[in-house]
């Protein structure tokens, strides 16, 4: 799926995914909403940024999980 927000620039934050135009990586914003931090809050911190792009990093993540491989315990 494509994601027009999410970019990945060997050039910028060493290739990993982040916001278009912005150091700002999917990670970080994984790890600020898992820590608890609100749309809201991290609206407040980055208010260039859109609700828009937050929804994007969290589709962009979940599309990354949905290839992974899980196995099996023996």
């Amino acid at each position: 799926m494509a994601h027009d927000r999410i970019v990945a620039d060997p050039a910028v934050t060493m290739g990993k995914p982040c916001i278009r135009g912005t150091r700002i990586t999917v990670e970080l914003i994984l790890r600020k909403l898992g820590a608890g931090r609100s749309f809201s809050n991290l609206l407040e911190a980055y208010p260039q940024r859109h609700e828009d792009d937050l929804r994007a990093a969290l589709a962009f993540a979940a599309d990354y999980l949905q290839h992974e491989t899980v196995l099996a315990a023996e």
